[in-house]
């Protein structure tokens, strides 16, 4: 082998090894900010979820909602086609947030098998429009809909 094939391949190496180490370094410092998402279905039967944080996702179940307004202590139950489980969160729900409605927490799973909640956001649809931009489209249809029905007296000529 010659010097300079010598000298490359120590330096493919080294990079390489600088490469791997950088890439575990940052996974390393990552590992307590990597949430991921589940439903229900998939944590209940497992008890290796308890005191990890993850993300719980599905829908807000019918009549399930209790809330204090005086603490801001609220309990409801996220299913899925397969299972349910009870939240807890204190603080302020999203405005969006209601039964039958989609939703994510990020918390933890206690060994009494309700989830405790830091975070709730709430999901919408995908034909979700804010009301104003909705009254602003609908206004030049209602004005071009009143136009268009007003016919022309054949007597005003």
């Amino acid at each position: 082998m010659t010097p300079q094939k010598k000298h490359r391949l120590t330096f493919l190496l080294y990079s390489f090894l600088s490469l791997s180490l950088a890439v575990v370094l940052l996974l390393f410092a990552l590992k307590d900010n990597l949430m991921y998402f589940y439903t229900p279905s998939e944590v209940v039967p497992l008890h290796s979820f308890y005191d990890k944080k993850i993300r719980l996702g599905g829908m807000v179940k019918k009549d399930s909602i209790r809330q204090d307004t005086g603490i801001q202590d609220t309990f409801f139950t996220v299913c899925d086609e397969k299972s349910e489980i009870k939240i807890h969160y204190k603080g302020v729900l999203p405005d969006l947030f209601r039964e039958g409605q989609g939703v994510v927490t990020e918390g933890k799973l206690t060994s009494a098998n309700i989830f405790e909640a830091q975070k709730v956001l709430a999901k919408h649809d995908e034909n979700y429009m804010p009301p104003e931009v909705a009254k602003s489209l609908n206004k030049p249809h209602k004005e071009l809909a009143s136009q268009s029905l007003e016919r022309p007296n054949p007597n005003s000529r």
